[in-house]
């Protein structure tokens, strides 16, 4: 698998998917229409200031709340490479996963790294290393069909390339 490298962009604690994109705008699923929605109730500059490859970091459970598979799409399609966490809803880790954005939990790395640090993330190891700070923590990385499976892309996308 590869690795990531961006600036970071930062959340609280509980963030959830009605936050991600709220319910309003989910009479679409095309990917580049929730994203140009994709956080607008708790930071409505989200959309303008994110680039490709920029990292999310967040605190406690973030996910939470209703099931709802377009909360990930809408992070993946607004260019955020991975999302960093102390810990995930357990159905927004799955959504992620199975849409392909890559997703990692480490309390520590979520405490301490800030808004507008430059990060990389180590897919295989699990190692996020904060270039700003010049410190390194220790994530769970992914298992190899985990790995696999979001490096195509998604869940729909690798089980089609298996056949």
């Amino acid at each position: 698998m590869e690795k990531a490298k961006g600036k970071v962009i930062k959340y609280g604690d509980n963030i959830d998917t009605d936050v991600i994109i709220p319910a309003r705008y989910l009479n679409s699923s095309d990917p580049k229409d929730l994203a140009a929605h994709c956080m607008v109730d708790i930071d409505k500059d989200f959309v303008n200031r994110v680039q490709p490859g920029d990292i999310m970091v967040a605190n406690k459970n973030f996910g939470c709340g209703s099931s709802r598979e377009h909360a990930p799409i809408a992070i993946k399609a607004s260019g955020i490479s991975c999302v960093i966490a102390e810990t995930f809803a357990r159905i927004f880790y799955r959504n992620a996963i199975n849409i392909g954005l890559p997703i990692i939990e480490c309390p520590e790395a979520a405490k301490e790294i800030e808004e507008g640090d430059l990060v990389e993330v180590d897919f295989d190891s699990g190692e996020i290393f904060d270039v700003t700070k010049d410190r390194r923590y220790h994530g769970q990385a992914f298992p190899p069909f985990m790995q696999k499976i979001i490096a195509a892309e998604g869940l729909v996308n690798y089980i089609n390339n298996e056949s």
